[in-house]
């Protein structure tokens, strides 16, 4: 009669610990793990958007109050010129905000926006849009490696037209990617640290069990 083999027993230390554990408290390990991931990989996603949003929006701050500023002075009847600031700037080289005055029709007539020797202007439909809702803020890239976060505000009165501020993302969008970085290490951090946990718990179990 043929004698059966032997089972075969791995030599790896974590695969005898596990040949020691009752496969139901494996099962309610893995159970408990995925949980406390899927609670970790949740609250990192909550987390990121919730202060990425803060970041861009607080970036349309300084926008906000130069076009309202600007369109209460052009309603009242001020020149173009008058509301510009005099510096000239090139946003892909500076931070700091810019201002743009477009008549009734979308065209640029005083800026202090200089991009490439010239005035940008954005797609016809930010003023379609505005025209009907009085304002608009969105993101703008003018320029491959320019991307802007800008306010638009039409005005009306002695003349009609609408006012652009806008200024660089460099900055905020360095901060995104540093807030990236650091959710994402919290992320892998909370994993391992809830994986330590449940098997620590189960090899507790286990050992009450052994008892």
């Amino acid at each position: 009669m043929q004698a059966s083999a032997p089972p075969i027993v791995s030599s790896h230390p974590l695969a005898r610990a596990a040949a020691l554990v009752p496969p139901r408290f494996l099962v309610v390990g893995l159970a408990a793990w995925l949980l406390a991931a899927l609670v970790a990989t949740a609250m990192a996603g909550l987390t990121y958007v919730a202060v990425q949003q803060a970041l861009r929006q607080g970036a349309n701050d300084p926008q906000v109050q130069m076009a309202e500023d600007a369109a209460v002075a052009l309603a009242g009847g001020a020149a173009p010129a008058a509301v510009v600031p005099p510096t000239r700037i090139d946003p892909s080289r500076s931070l700091a905000p810019y201002l743009i005055v477009f008549d009734d029709a979308g065209q640029p007539v005083a800026s202090s926006d200089v991009l490439a020797g010239g005035t940008p202007s954005p797609p016809a439909g930010v003023f379609d849009y505005t025209r009907t809702h009085l304002e608009d803020r969105f993101t703008w890239q003018p320029a491959p490696g320019v991307r802007d976060a800008v306010v638009v505000v039409r005005y009306s009165g002695a003349s009609s037209g609408f006012v652009m501020a806008g200024r660089s993302l460099r900055e905020v969008e360095a901060r995104e990617s540093q807030l990236s970085a650091m959710v994402g290490l919290t992320w892998l951090a909370a994993l391992g640290a809830s994986l330590l946990l449940v098997a620590a718990g189960v090899a507790a179990f286990t050992v009450a069990a052994r008892r």
